[in-house]
């Protein structure tokens, strides 16, 4: 009665019939106290070659403890006769057989590391999943375009592109994924995000990136981001967590702390935190070199913490607003540094003599642009000659000038609509005429920066022959992440620039400034399957790529209606 009592559990609740991920959190906790639990979640690994034997001892120690302690109760517990009368002490050895598990199971519901470990092994299941996407329009993302053809995605990875007629799926052993009259392109890639705040003014602003936006831009299609001043220890350990696995969403670019100078722009902020966390803070968000050689120690030390790029500020603003500017030259050897660590450097600009300044000082790329005034044909051939990219961020453009204004369009887009909670667009719109607001507004409308100036800015750099890479500083005041990438192409597209060259900006482009281009930003074989399969063809309509049909992310399918469970 006994072996039943525990059997059906063993089986219903281990993983063995029913994947531990799918109960509710507290029957997961609850699996943790049964031996076959410990036994599946080891095995699995192990056999998927995800850990060794050796990454198993704690569970295989218990497992061969209870074995011992079972066999020692088989013979405290065994009759000859079932009429034969069992010593009621005798059964208290099965507390000594479940021993092992309680410990075990005590430590898990505290720790949760088997149940992270069953989510990994879940996750690493739904990527080696086999897909054919059959008979789609393809944006390869380097201009190409296939206009009838086949993927087959296999183990996380672009298997076969097939031109023409597919195989049958089943002959491929691939579930299909029908696409005739869509279009498919490679995901999404954000150059310039904020993960900390979320882009609702006067909401809730999370101090984590954990809490924020992975789901909104996996929503939404977006498959990679830059994070360009975002907390560096915060950044680094989300970082981490969206490579392992733990969370779905977009692949993370950390650059961390932002190259200016002492009361520059990206100092502002740290005023509004009280006295005594604001050297903590600063370190975390800025560095302030004050000589070419401090810049340089400073770039080499980021290096050595993981950094993925550099970003500096030129931006002295204008109007009622002003900052001090960095030093030209230490920007150049900022850049030096850079290079040397095979860090991509891109410069945060706000005028004409900006942008000159950072081509002068060899950057990767700049941000922004200007805002201002007209960027000479010259600089733009030199930045075409050295292959720097030129990200407008006309989105955060249009959002500020909304917001000064008070103004909540931004918000009412459609795909904004899905990923915001309604209460809170609705908690944006009541507190847009709040005092605080008013204020907050007030500190925008200081700055000079006008839609017409940075449209014409980007305009030109497409005629120019300047790569384009496509970023939205989303986290700013009406700007959400995901949605935003879908409006700055839409904005791209209003400018005067091709819808190809748009979608390539966000693909291909975007990933070489990365330099990941080897893995991410095209539909190539061999290179990771993140892909956005939208309705309808986008190069003629650059509206399409919100009408998101299916979202695969490393191979796996991303069931967007449960990104928003995630945990």
């Amino acid at each position: 009665m006994i072996i039943n009592v525990l059997y059906m559990p063993m089986l219903m609740l281990s993983g063995a019939t029913i994947p531990i991920t799918s109960m509710p959190g507290w029957l997961q906790t609850f699996s943790q106290f049964l031996p076959a639990a410990h036994f599946m979640t080891g095995i699995q690994s192990i056999l998927r070659g995800k850990e060794t034997f050796a990454d198993n001892l704690s569970a295989v120690g218990a497992l061969l403890l209870t074995t011992v302690v079972g066999a020692v109760l088989g013979l405290k517990l065994f009759r000859w006769e079932k009429e034969e009368k069992m010593r009621p002490s005798a059964k208290l050895w099965l507390a000594a057989v479940l021993a092992p598990f309680l410990v075990l199971g005590v430590w898990q519901a505290y720790a949760k590391t088997n149940i992270e470990r069953a989510k990994l092994l879940q996750r690493d299941v739904a990527r080696s999943h086999a897909w054919l996407i059959r008979d789609a329009r393809i944006f390869v993302g380097d201009g190409t375009v296939l206009e009838r053809a086949s993927v087959l995605v296999k183990d996380g990875k672009i298997d076969k592109i097939f031109i023409g007629d597919a195989p049958d799926a089943k002959t491929l052993e691939a579930d299909p994924i029908e696409a005739a009259g869509k279009t498919l392109l490679p995901g999404l890639i954000d150059v310039h995000v904020h993960l900390t705040p979320s882009g609702a003014p006067g909401q809730q602003q999370s101090t984590s990136p954990d809490a924020n936006y992975d789901r909104e831009l996996a929503y939404s299609g977006v498959t990679a981001v830059k994070s360009v001043g975002d907390g560096l220890t915060d950044i680094l350990k989300h970082r981490a967590t969206m490579a392992s696995g733990q969370r779905l969403g977009a692949e993370l670019f950390a650059v961390g702390p932002m190259f200016t100078v002492e009361g520059g722009h990206g100092t502002e902020f740290i005023k509004y935190v009280p006295q005594q966390y604001r050297d903590p803070i600063a370190q975390e968000i800025v560095r302030l070199p004050k000589t070419a050689d401090e810049a340089r120690v400073q770039v080499a030390a980021l290096k050595a913490q993981g950094v993925d790029g550099i970003k500096a500020i030129l931006e002295a603003a204008g109007g009622s607003t002003t900052f001090p500017r960095l030093d030209p030259e230490i920007l150049k050897a900022i850049a030096e540094a850079a290079r040397k660590a095979g860090l991509p450097l891109v410069v945060h600009t706000g005028r004409s003599r900006d942008v000159a300044d950072a081509v002068a000082a060899g950057a990767s790329g700049v941000e922004h642009g200007s805002m201002t005034d007209a960027i000479s044909p010259e600089i733009f051939a030199l930045m075409k000659a050295t292959g720097m990219s030129y990200d407008p961020t006309l989105a955060v453009v249009e959002a500020l000038k909304e917001f000064i204004l008070g103004g909540a369009k931004s918000l009412e887009r459609s795909l904004a609509r899905q990923v915001m909670p309604a209460n809170m667009i609705e908690g944006v719109k009541a507190n847009l005429n709040s005092q605080e607001a008013k204020a907050v507004r007030a500190s925008f409308a200081a700055y000079p920066f006008s839609m017409e100036a940075s449209k014409a800015n980007a305009t030109s750099a497409y005629r120019a022959g300047v790569t384009l890479v496509a970023g939205t500083d989303s986290g700013n005041p009406m700007m959400i992440h995901g949605p935003g990438i879908h409006r700055e192409l839409q904005l791209w597209v209003e400018a005067g620039i091709p819808p190809a060259a748009a979608l390539q900006g966000a693909t291909y482009n975007a990933a070489r400034l990365l330099k990941a281009d080897n893995r991410i930003g095209l539909v190539k074989q061999g290179l990771e399957a993140n892909l956005l399969l939208v309705d309808g063809n986008p190069l003629e309509e650059i509206a399409a790529t919100e009408r998101i049909s299916t979202v695969l992310f490393k191979g796996e399918r991303v069931d967007r209606s449960k990104l928003f469970d995630q945990k």
